[in-house]
């Protein structure tokens, strides 16, 4: 069984690339060499002739790794788009081969790794080929994370059933307040419900963060994730 997480959200903008770092962070301070990957990344910045993948060196900053961040983020592109339309607009493919070569050499590294996925499960990165495809080829268990407002408890349980239907295994959710709390009804009542009708875990609450630095997000992983529960899965 591989080690590590992949994580996964209910949408686009639920805060994956801050969840998966946390995730890392707190790992790491477990004392796991922990590696990270973003393996497609769409919207990147280009300085010349190169494109800078923004969240795969924000996550390989957290997770404190030596490794050039064409590893890290193997597969790049300018248009902030799913990644098969990016590709179709750039002229240039999603190279599977490499995302799974940088894979392996993450594997043979690190006792675990963590993935952040491109959106939710069913955005197509090839014409015939899903993020979760990507998940299941990764062989990782799924973080879902999920938003806290009006709309989740059925995005979320989309999301799980699609999941369950595709044989992906699941590890937990974590609610992340991405954007700064309503504190409206749904927010109040949205973690009770999706409690009540799925036994798919809730592993973590997380607040929303004005700045995100390395020991704010170690600070928040430590204590708001169900450590216990992440650190079983990788045993």
């Amino acid at each position: 069984m591989e080690k590590g997480f992949f994580v996964t959200g209910t949408d686009t903008g639920v805060g994956k690339t801050v969840v998966a770092a946390a995730v890392a962070r707190v790992l790491k301070s477990a004392g796991i060499r922990t590696a990270v990957m973003k393996p497609v990344e769409t919207g990147c910045r280009r300085e010349g002739d190169v494109l800078v993948p923004s969240d795969g060196l924000f996550l390989k900053s957290v997770a404190g790794m030596d490794e050039n961040v064409s590893v890290v983020t193997p597969s790049v592109f300018e248009c902030p788009l799913a990644p098969l339309a990016a590709s179709e607009i750039e002229g240039r493919d999603v190279v599977l081969d490499d995302i799974f070569r940088a894979y392996g050499i993450l594997k043979g590294r690190y006792d675990a790794v963590v993935m952040e996925g491109i959106g939710g499960l069913h955005v197509p990165v090839k014409k015939d080929y899903f993020v979760a495809d990507l998940a299941l080829d990764t062989g990782l268990p799924l973080i879902i994370v999920a938003r806290p407002s009006l709309g989740t408890i059925n995005h979320t349980l989309l999301t799980i059933h699609y999941a369950r239907a595709r044989g992906l295994r699941m590890a937990g959710i974590i609610i992340n307040y991405s954007d700064e709390p309503e504190g409206d009804l749904a927010e109040e009542t949205s973690e009770r419900t999706i409690r009540e009708v799925t036994d798919v875990p809730i592993i973590g609450i997380f607040p929303h963060l004005r700045y995100i630095d390395e020991e704010t997000l170690y600070s928040m992983a430590a204590r708001c994730l169900d450590m216990d529960r992440l650190l079983k899965l990788l045993t």
